[in-house]
């Protein structure tokens, strides 16, 4: 019965996307498919198919942490994985890359709606849980949409920026219209912040955020922005709750999938969609960043595979979800202490700054060959942590945003360039192609305006 409830929010879910009539005139009966209850509502957000996987991976596939052949790009069975790949202005159809993460705003709204209704004083701590974990899933979920969708955040242009639909009803009767950029992270940063105020310090149900999560969305929101004091504040704050790394020593570098799902690192898991194009028999990892890997960096073999049928070059293997081209894109503890310590450093704590990433760094090379960093200059220092942000975060999804934050900086800007069938084709920093086009059947039935070109 409850598989029933919830495929049908999903229906309507889909539906809410588009404001066209035809649309609605096919809704289902609401009566059907609307929960009235807290344990109702807790079955739909421990939905994990619809809350935790799925999330759009296009900024995946356009990053740099990866090279294809052209024997195999040619073999590419989706033509929009093909272009995304060079970055062609093509228009994408792949309304999953958007659909999706709206299925999950619809059932928070949705959830959000009937809590609202309910007495918060007869189950209290429930009620409470319920509320934080709908706000926590609509933070993400946004956020998961405005880093693919959107340009880079610029405080000085924010307000006039094109962002996204901030749908915050469960109704379908209004039409979705753009919010501008700075409003569309304001939305994201207030959701986080509700679901701090309302989640539990732990969770049981390996799917649902709890407080740490929260604090650690939030920092993550605020690296990108480059607010850095307070993406320092949250990260603080959350590894003040959680602050446990793998060892990774402990682990069996021989495994096909070494990490396990669910690992104490883990704050809250998340897939994006399953994307071919970056399988690990697929996708070879860039031949310059795995030379950054040293020699007892016990990451270079636990993350890469060599490819028997292609010499000297290796896949990943590293995903915390256990998965071959679904890439995790959830909050780790590791993440969090790179975020705390390349803010920290930006913000004049260099101690502390040093701690943070000599903390990672212990777990992650061989004890017999670590050598702490003790660099206090503030510019050697954050290309450090910088280099080894992108070494322990690769195939996370934060690559692309941290491109669209990073072009920003004269000092970090970079030009992408990919060669297929002998023809070269580039990316350069800022381009309009960082926001990715907007599925053309959002575009058609909605009315909005496209991302530029």
């Amino acid at each position: 019965m409850m598989r029933r409830i919830i495929n049908m929010l999903i229906i309507v879910a889909l539906l809410s996307l588009s404001s066209c009539s035809k649309f609605l005139d096919l809704k289902p009966d609401q009566k059907m498919a609307v929960s009235k209850s807290l344990d109702h509502c807790e079955l739909l957000l421990n939905d994990y198919s619809t809350m935790n996987t799925g999330y759009p991976t296009l900024g995946e596939i356009a990053n740099d942490n990866y090279f294809l052949r052209t024997s195999d790009w040619f073999s590419l069975s989706e033509f929009e994985e093909q272009q995304t790949y060079i970055w062609s202005t093509d228009m994408i159809n792949l309304n999953s890359q958007w659909q999706n993460p709206y299925k999950t705003v619809y059932l928070s709204n949705q959830i959000l709606d009937v809590v609202r209704k309910l007495d918060p004083n007869q189950y209290p701590q429930k009620y409470s849980n319920v509320l934080g974990a709908a706000h926590f899933f609509r933070a993400f979920a946004f956020h998961q949409v405005a880093t693919t969708f959107t340009m880079p955040y610029r405080e000085s242009n924010a307000a006039q920026e094109m962002g996204i639909p901030l749908r915050l009803k469960p109704e379908m009767d209004y039409k979705s219209v753009r919010a501008t950029l700075k409003e569309s992270y304001d939305q994201i940063i207030s959701d986080y912040k509700v679901a701090i105020a309302h989640l539990p310090k732990s969770e049981v149900l390996k799917g649902r955020p709890h407080k740490a999560s929260a604090y650690a969305g939030l920092a993550r929101v605020y690296l990108e922005i480059q607010d850095y004091a307070k993406a320092y504040l949250y990260g603080d704050s959350c590894l003040q709750l959680q602050h446990e790394l793998l060892n990774y020593k402990e682990l069996n570098a021989s495994a096909s999938f070494p990490m396990a799902r669910f690992n104490k690192e883990v704050l809250f898991p998340a897939t994006g969609l399953y994307t071919p194009i970056l399988s690990q028999y697929i996708a070879r990892v860039d031949s310059n960043l795995y030379l950054e890997y040293g020699l007892h960096d016990y990451r270079k073999k636990l993350f890469f595979q060599p490819n028997d049928t292609d010499l000297g070059t290796y896949g990943f293997k590293g995903s915390y979800d256990n998965s071959d081209a679904q890439p995790f894109v959830g909050l780790t503890n590791s993440e969090v202490y790179l975020i705390r310590a390349e803010s920290a450093v930006r913000t004049g704590k260099v101690n502390q700054s040093l701690l943070d990433i000599n903390m990672l760094l212990k777990n992650r090379i061989d004890a017999n060959h670590f050598t702490a960093i003790v660099e206090t200059n503030p510019e050697r220092l954050l290309r450090i942590i910088l280099a080894e942000r992108r070494k322990e975060l690769i195939f996370r999804g934060q690559r692309w945003s941290d491109l669209k934050r990073l072009n920003q900086d004269d000092r970090f800007k970079k030009t992408l360039v990919r060669v297929i069938d002998g023809k070269e084709y580039r990316l350069e920093p800022n381009s309009l192609k960082f926001a990715h086009l907007i599925p053309e059947l959002v575009i058609s039935e909605s009315g909005m305006s496209q991302n530029k070109r």
